[in-house]
């Protein structure tokens, strides 16, 4: 590895997802609810100074995005109609929304290994992270086809994307990964996808190439699995995706 390659970065400037980017009425009933935790369609519309209706039909595009849920109180709470109350929360995707200091802090810990150890010290980091990823996510492969190991994969990686399809093709596969669990660190420092497209090579035994990036503006990432260009896993080298070849765009 060439010592003087250095380890990519975006700048603070780029954008990330976070509550101020969603349309005025969704950001207040999320800041609502990040305020005061759950709350009915009552308090919401009280608190907001909106209809009822209003309030329920922003409430259901939220949990159609993910970015909040419901439950039915417990006890002796009661709605207006005299049936268990429903109540509104934030999920975990909803308040990383919000602004947090690990994004930063990861951020942090990757330059600090890289400018106090140098850049080759923060890709061997980012190949002891694929070494981990392959051997847990490796023993539910074995023996099985290609198309079932793709299938396999998304339903493992499911947890962190609900969203997360997979295409058959005419030179093999697409998975394409629609929330990504590490999205703000990635968008700051993207040498970290480098770790997802090694492991997946490594794991599915093909080449595999990002087609499309969030870090690109494309709103998902599309990784592209050739089934005829087989690799030797037990020999594969880590390398960051920079430094990977590449097919030409629309090949």
């Amino acid at each position: 590895m060439d010592s003087n390659v250095s380890f990519p970065r975006f700048t603070r400037s780029q954008a990330i997802i976070t509550v101020d980017q969603l349309p005025d009425s969704r950001r207040a009933i999320l800041l609502a609810l990040k305020r005061q935790g759950p709350s009915t369609i009552a308090q919401l519309a009280y608190q907001l100074q909106l209809t009822g209706e209003a309030v329920r039909q922003q409430l259901l595009q939220l949990q159609r995005e993910g970015w909040i849920e419901s439950r039915v109180a417990r006890g002796d709470e009661r709605g207006r109609t005299g049936r268990p109350a429903t109540r509104y929360n934030l999920t975990e995707a909803g308040d990383h929304l919000f602004p947090k200091s690990y994004d930063l802090l990861n951020v942090a810990v990757i330059d600090a290994v890289a400018e106090e150890l140098g850049p080759d010290a923060a890709v061997r980091v980012l190949k002891r992270v694929c070494d981990d990823r392959v051997a847990v996510e490796g023993k539910t492969l074995q023996g099985i086809p290609l198309e079932d190991k793709v299938e396999a994969l998304k339903g493992l990686y499911a947890s962190a994307d609900p969203y997360m399809t997979s295409e058959k093709v005419d030179d093999g596969f697409l998975l394409v990964e629609r929330n990504c669990p590490f999205f703000n660190t990635a968008m700051r420092r993207p040498a970290l996808c480098s770790v997802s497209v090694n492991a997946l090579t490594r794991l599915l035994g093909v080449r595999v190439e990002r087609d499309e990036t969030f870090q690109a503006g494309a709103g998902r990432c599309v990784f592209h699995i050739y089934a005829n260009e087989p690799i030797d896993a037990t020999k594969w080298e880590f390398q960051l995706e920079s430094e990977l070849p590449h097919h030409p765009a629309g090949s």
